[in-house]
């Protein structure tokens, strides 16, 4: 993996890395993540989150938090994504991400095409979350963040398996909506909500 922004990350250029998660699910918010990361305490086995065991990812967490200069978890709620669609709201999760580091970075990467409205300099990376390490160590703060979220959830709606699908449209998860109807935190404009709450406005 890259290792460029890592050492360009000094005590007089600090670079923060940022992604997010919980863009595809039918529930729940979207989160981001930012970090800066400490040149002198460097994490072994930062990778993309979508390929670390849960395990990894948590106890990667951990060491993140632990280890890194700064990191922030950025929230767009359910009702923003519903308001703004799902990547505007991703864009804000990542606006408060960055705003909530106690420290100001120099230069932002984000994983991805897009970059949000920031008055720091920021470029977006391309597949950033397997390509440089302070991107990983992002994406894996927001993955488990929102997990730990969808968490709760499934102890809060039992009928509903969060803590397996994670909000994702698995068969599972599409068979309880039918059989259980939606929730107050499944997003009402991704199917099928939108299309059962079309239904039942023109019964």
């Amino acid at each position: 993996m890259e290792d460029y922004y890592l050492i360009k990350t000094t005590q007089n250029f600090l670079v923060a890395g940022v992604d997010e998660a919980g863009r595809g699910p039918l529930a729940g918010p979207v989160l981001a993540a930012a970090v800066i990361l400490d040149p002198l305490r460097p994490v072994d086995g930062l990778a993309d989150s979508k390929i670390l065991s849960e395990r990894k990812r948590v106890s990667l967490s951990e060491i993140i938090k632990a280890v890194a200069l700064s990191w922030s978890v950025g929230v767009a709620s359910i009702e923003e994504i519903d308001e703004f669609n799902i990547l505007q709201a991703t864009l804000l999760a990542m606006q408060r991400a960055v705003n909530g580091l106690a420290i100001q970075p120099d230069e932002v990467l984000i994983d991805g095409i897009m970059v949000p409205r920031m008055l720091i300099p920021a470029q977006a990376i391309v597949k950033g979350d397997s390509k440089v390490k302070v991107i990983s160590a992002a994406s894996i703060l927001a993955k488990v963040t929102r997990d730990s979220i969808m968490v709760d959830y499934h102890k809060n709606y039992p009928d509903f398996s969060f803590h397996l699908h994670k909000g994702y449209g698995t068969q599972q998860h599409l068979a309880e909506i039918e059989k259980f109807g939606f929730l107050p935190i499944h997003r009402k404009t991704f199917n099928p909500v939108k299309t059962m709450l079309s239904q039942q406005s023109t019964k």
